[in-house]
């Protein structure tokens, strides 16, 4: 599992003192594209290959509030990709000093051709890069059916 530590800045925190929401996502944003980076597919792949990242949900389980103060650590597990590489899901668990599972997010998203502005399979030296990926012990193969199994359509104002 790959981790990555990080301090809880006061700009990290809300009006309740404790950490917000908006930082948990960046904080998992931070470590997924770390993970990538270091097993060679950076910002530089991407510009090659004219492929970028887009999210299609992230869900984030608060089990304790995280406060500043101690140094937390973020994991990072690659829990699924479809056949041709172009979805994929991971799982971030957010861990206190002393271990503690804080807090747990979960996202699937695609990759997007950045000059056709649509979800492309990827190319094959970037989806050997992903197959080599350390994965959870629950990988799967995911389907392009899934990303929506949460039931949200788009309801236009003047439908």
């Amino acid at each position: 599992m790959y981790t990555k530590k990080f301090d809880v800045r006061w700009s990290d925190l809300d009006a309740n003192r404790h950490m917000a929401n908006s930082a948990y996502q960046n904080f998992m944003s931070h470590t997924r594209m770390a993970y990538l980076i270091e097993n060679g597919f950076g910002q530089e792949q991407m510009q090659e290959y004219q492929t970028g990242p887009v999210i299609f949900n992230e869900n984030i389980y608060y089990f304790k509030e995280i406060h500043q103060g101690h140094p937390i650590t973020v994991s990072c597990e690659l829990t699924g990709t479809s056949d041709d590489g172009s979805l994929f899901s991971f799982r971030h668990n957010f861990y206190d000093h002393e271990g503690r599972n804080l807090a747990r997010g979960v996202m699937t998203g695609a990759w997007m051709n950045l000059k056709e502005r649509r979800i492309t399979a990827l190319h094959e030296d970037l989806y050997k890069m992903i197959e080599d990926l350390p994965k959870s012990d629950d990988f799967k193969e995911i389907h392009l059916s899934e990303t929506r199994s949460h039931g949200q359509r788009p309801e236009n104002l003047n439908s």
